[in-house]
């Protein structure tokens, strides 16, 4: 489908209402003769119009049949995408064309606040901002309906305008209650809601057109600048309006004597220089404009930005906007959806819980009965608890005194080991101290019998020691009588050898060669007895 025909269908739907005379949804093809060479006629085409006889062997079309026809046999002559200016200029003239067959439905008013030429604006602004949606109760019917989103937009620019009050809550709560509307009720809704107390019919009129011309003429931005002159290079002022393909200016706000046009195309941008001057550089040339305030020229400057971003495009940019908004509420619209399926599957859950809840109240009245039985269980069970409790203390206490006993005798057998183990020392000391006793002893016995033996043999030794000592004595006494006899004798002689005599004397008392040896026995034997004694 070409954008033209794309832009147009919603006035050639309520065009084509208009010249049914039935609910079956079906139009005479002679009355669509009539609006098809019309429509032929503002595109340069004629006799476009005769295809229709040729067109399904019936006496009438549906409006998808119709559409199909000026798809394929009106605005398939023409590209598939046109110029802003010319895609505007068309959609102005088949849309005039549109009003002229269904006006009457719409002008036909008991009260009116709205001059024909502002109900044909908002006409055009319902064309541009509706939708066409099936028809439930009429087959093979369309149905041309603006979403409450987008009436309260326009009525809150409306209202703006006109200095008034928005009461948004009643307008949210009437917009729920109507849903989607059409033609008729929108105008009357905008009447009823917008215009209550104001009788100035030209301050209405300027606000329709200010909301048409922004939407319907895509005027991005409009008010008074200064231009520098190509040929006398001094700043005038005039009232500019911008659009996404130019930037036109007039003498006056009235916009009827237009001096001028600068293009916009794609490739313009805009530079602010000093003193509020912007410079919008196109493709063709510069052009120099100055703004009053710093504030206006910001404005301008987005403006005119946002008019070189849409200059290239094959669709104006009012339906580009609508467009943009229609895909956020289809977006919103689909949340809505999930969420209402989400609150049904709650519902459904809530009503299975209830059911549960039910069956469960049921079962908490028996458990209730049970409960009471188990509360004097319960009283019984802690009483046996306390008791229990009780007979765990008392345990406890004798098991700290056992575990206290039980410490002590563990003590008391450390203790008692540690004396065994000094006792076996002790013993093993004993034990070693008795052996080396017992060796001693055995080696004391051993001496002992030897100086038993040695005693004996010393006894004999004795024995013989005394007889010898006997003879000893008996040889002794005889020496000692040979002595006396031979002093005697001695004493005899004369004194002069009394001397001599002395000393021979006391030689005489030694004992003998043969005798000394006798004398030394007895002298050891004598020792040996002072010695064991």
């Amino acid at each position: 489908m070409s954008i033209l025909l794309e832009n147009v269908t919603n006035c050639v739907c309520l065009a084509f209402k208009a010249l049914q005379q039935d609910q079956t949804g079906l139009v005479n093809k002679s009355k669509l003769k009539v609006l098809t060479a019309n429509i032929g006629t503002l595109l340069d085409l004629y006799g476009v119009e005769k295809g229709l006889e040729h067109f399904r062997s019936t006496l009438s079309l549906s409006f998808d049949q119709y559409r199909f026809y000026l798809q394929n046999e009106v605005f398939s002559s023409l590209p598939a995408k046109l110029p802003l200016a010319e895609l505007r200029e068309y959609e102005s003239r088949i849309a005039e064309v549109c009003w002229l067959v269904c006006r009457k439905r719409y002008l036909q008013r008991d009260h009116k606040v709205f001059t024909d030429d502002t109900v044909f604006q908002l006409y055009r602004i319902f064309c541009v901002l509706a939708e066409l949606v099936p028809d439930n109760q009429t087959e093979h019917s369309y149905q041309v309906l603006i979403h409450p989103s987008e009436i309260c937009s326009i009525a809150q620019t409306v209202t703006s305008s006109l200095g008034c009050i928005f009461d948004e809550d009643d307008f949210t709560s009437l917009s729920i209650s109507m849903g989607n509307v059409r033609l008729t009720p929108f105008i009357a809704v905008i009447e009823s809601r917008c215009l209550t107390g104001i009788k100035d019919s030209k301050a209405i009129k300027e606000a329709i057109i200010d909301v048409y011309q922004k939407i319907v003429e895509d005027v991005i931005k409009k008010g008074y600048l200064t231009k520098r002159g190509y040929i006398f290079p001094s700043m005038r002022e005039f009232w500019f309006v911008l659009r996404p393909s130019e930037l036109s200016y007039y003498k006056n706000r009235s916009e009827k004597d237009k001096s001028g046009a600068l293009p916009i195309e794609v490739g313009s941008r805009v530079e602010a220089t000093t003193g509020y001057r912007i410079i919008l550089h196109t493709p063709e040339r510069n052009f120099e404009l100055g703004a009053p305030d710093h504030m206006t020229r910001l404005q301008w400057i987005s403006a005119l930005q946002l008019a070189a971003d849409h200059s290239g495009g094959h669709q104006t940019y009012g339906r580009l906007q609508v467009a943009k908004r229609r895909i956020q509420r289809q977006g919103r619209v689909q949340e809505m959806l999930q969420a209402k399926t989400q609150l049904q599957q709650e519902r459904t859950a809530r009503q299975a819980a209830e059911g549960q809840a039910k069956e469960l109240e049921a079962l908490v009245k028996e458990d209730s009965k049970k409960l009471g039985e188990l509360g004097e269980i319960k009283v019984k069970l802690e009483k046996l608890l306390e008791e229990e409790t009780q007979a765990k203390r008392d345990e406890e206490i004798v098991r700290a005194l056992q575990a206290r006993v039980l410490a002590e005798e563990w003590e008391k057998r450390d203790e008692l080991e540690r004396l065994q183990c000094e006792q076996k020392m002790l013993l093993d000391e004993e034990r070693i101290k008795r052996q080396e006793y017992e060796e001693r002893q055995r080696e004391k016995e051993e001496q002992l019998r030897n100086a038993e033996q040695r005693l004996a043999q010393l006894e004999k030794e004795r024995h013989a020691l005394d007889d010898e000592l006997k003879q000893a004595r008996e040889k002794i006494v005889l020496s000692e009588g040979k002595k006396d006899f031979l002093e005697a004798k001695l004493y005899q002689y004369a004194p002069v050898l009394r001397e001599g005599d002395r000393v021979r004397r006391a030689h005489s008392f030694m004992p003998s060669t043969k005798e000394r040896p006798v004398l030394l026995e007895v002298r050891s034997a004598t020792l040996r007895r002072s010695t064991k004694k």
